[in-house]
């Protein structure tokens, strides 16, 4: 594990007058902050007084944040945690962040690219992948839905029925 930053959150706006923050998620839902001391909003550590469900995500108040006018100059900041900080997880579960850049292989052993992006459009994962650049031109991205890829510690395989 490393110390990159993983974005729990966004803030995305004031709500009312008092501080508090409209949220967007990124994770299980407004109880997954309430497990961290120290959240970094834009190289500030913020502390976490209440969080609740609310438009968008959800609506938080920190200690560092006490009027409508902080909370709108913390509008577009980050609220990560450093990857270390993340709770364990059983065999075979992944974060969505360590498969960035995990190079990705078709079964039969062909190199394909690596991926760059996991996406969600509500019927579930898929991993973006980005083939090497042909001299002269873009590299070329394709989609694959997560059912048909094989995580390993060190790269992805892809069943070869859904490569390009």
């Amino acid at each position: 594990m490393t110390d990159k930053p993983v974005i729990l959150a966004v803030i995305i706006g004031a709500h009312g007058v008092s501080g508090e923050v409209r949220l967007k998620l990124f994770g299980e839902g407004p109880d997954s902050l309430k497990a961290y001391k120290a959240l970094d909003a834009a190289g500030r550590v913020l502390t976490l007084k209440s969080i609740r469900p609310g438009p968008n995500g959800a609506v938080a108040r920190f200690a560092e944040i006490g009027d409508r006018s902080a909370a709108e100059a913390m509008r577009g900041a980050e609220i990560t945690v450093p990857r270390c900080a993340l709770p364990p997880l059983a065999e075979g579960e992944y974060y969505h962040v360590d498969l960035i850049g995990l190079p990705c292989m078709a079964d039969g052993g062909a190199p394909l690219g690596s991926i760059v992006a996991v996406e969600n459009f509500g019927a579930g994962d898929i991993i973006e992948i980005e083939a090497p650049a042909i001299e002269g031109k873009k590299p070329k991205r394709f989609m694959v839905p997560m059912h048909a890829v094989t995580v390993e510690p060190d790269r992805a395989i892809i069943e070869a029925a859904f490569v390009a």
